[in-house]
């Protein structure tokens, strides 16, 4: 039987989504001319196609299905991430060098959502098939055993960091690709060393571009005064930077959740959406949530993610296939990685990545995207062991 529950904690979500994409949109429509009601009505047709996504999907049998629509995504998505790098720009949106959506009428799209369910499904279908627990084969034979997959993601991480200039949507992936290799029988030494790596990559990968440096400075402008009095002198004069030119997103962002407090300022009674916080009803939606609904706004959205996360391992675990398991699993850990980096950049704990909410934040992409991965598991759901 499918799991209801699922499907109400997302629609739930979806629902909350439609009602702030009206509340907190409220200076954006006035700034560039739109109908007040231009981004609920857009946000409730994808909350709708979402919901009915979902349940279409939950109809199908997962024996056929899954390994049909999966490598599609994976496939399909793939191609339009490469098709990018040559579409010319009246078909592909350019953003400050990054390319990221196609235009389609009336929306635009982006892979790189798509690619991520997609890519956590060719892992999981993949893995089952090829790995397994290992045995103590040894560090040197582990690593050959994943050389293919590691190659493979090094392209990906190329094709989405440098050409669309998105580093946190591969902080997502490379995050759900390292736990999915322990998940699928990976030793401990393998994901220390894969940690390790990483960490020193993109060390590096931030250090060669100006804009991500400048935005590592904003960050630490602010973050410094609560760290200062635990780090000894020594370090704090090579460490400690002036007040930056760039961290009135995240000031404004603490501000907001400030005002908001316990129970908040009131629906539609935000102040720091009018004109202080750009983007709020995308990136920022947490803050706009924090300011209007406070802390206990801000708590029952948290609730949900982890109820929502609850049912998807608890199917995972009830799955005796292990295609399912891994695809389960990478589902849940891509939906938690996005936000808790959403969560930790709008409240200074991290830089900001520029990474939306999943089923919160305004955007259609997104929001599919993240509807058709709910729906697979909602399909793998009716075949877990009761």
């Amino acid at each position: 039987m499918t799991d209801r529950y699922l499907f109400i904690f997302t629609v739930t979500l979806i629902g909350i989504s439609i009602i702030f994409s009206y509340s907190l949109s409220s200076y954006i429509v006035v700034l560039f001319g739109y109908s007040d009601f231009h981004f609920v009505i857009r946000q409730g047709l994808f909350g709708l196609l979402g919901i009915l996504i979902m349940w279409s999907l939950s109809q199908l049998d997962p024996d056929v299905w899954l390994k049909r629509i999966g490598l599609f995504l994976f496939l399909g998505s793939l191609f339009a991430m490469l098709a990018m790098l040559v579409l010319p720009s009246s078909i592909v949106s350019e953003v400050g060098g990054a390319k990221r959506w196609i235009k389609l009428p009336g929306f635009s799209l982006a892979p790189v959502e798509f690619f991520k369910v997609g890519f956590v499904y060719f892992l999981a279908w993949s893995f089952s098939r090829k790995l397994g627990h290992h045995g103590g084969m040894g560090l040197k034979k582990e690593y050959i055993r994943i050389a293919p997959y590691l190659i493979f993601f090094v392209f990906v991480m190329g094709l989405i960091a440098v050409m669309q200039k998105d580093l946190g949507q591969v902080v997502v992936l490379s995050s759900a690709l390292l736990f999915m290799l322990i998940f699928a029988g990976s030793s401990g030494k393998v994901f220390g060393t894969l940690m390790g790596g990483a960490l020193l990559f993109f060390t590096i990968f931030i250090f060669t571009a100006e804009h991500r440096i400048a935005r590592i400075k904003s960050w630490w402008s602010l973050a410094q005064t609560q760290l200062e009095p635990f780090l000894p002198d020594w370090l704090l004069g090579k460490l400690h930077v002036e007040s930056y030119s760039e961290p009135y997103q995240i000031s404004h962002s603490l501000n907001a959740i400030h005002n908001g407090g316990l129970f908040g300022t009131g629906l539609a009674n935000g102040t720091f959406k009018l004109g202080f916080l750009s983007e709020v009803h995308t990136d920022f939606v947490l803050a706009g949530i924090a300011e209007e609904f406070g802390f206990m706004g801000v708590l029952v959205v948290s609730l949900l993610f982890l109820a929502i996360l609850w049912r998807i391992f608890k199917i995972a675990n009830r799955s005796q296939n292990s295609a399912y398991f891994l695809f389960s699993t990478g589902i849940g850990l891509i939906i938690a990685f996005t936000f808790l980096i959403n969560a930790f950049g709008i409240s200074g704990i991290t830089p900001i990545k520029g990474i939306s909410v999943p089923f919160l934040s305004y955007g259609g992409s997104a929001m599919i995207a993240a509807s058709i991965g709910i729906g697979m598991v909602l399909m793998v759901s009716k075949k877990v062991k009761q």
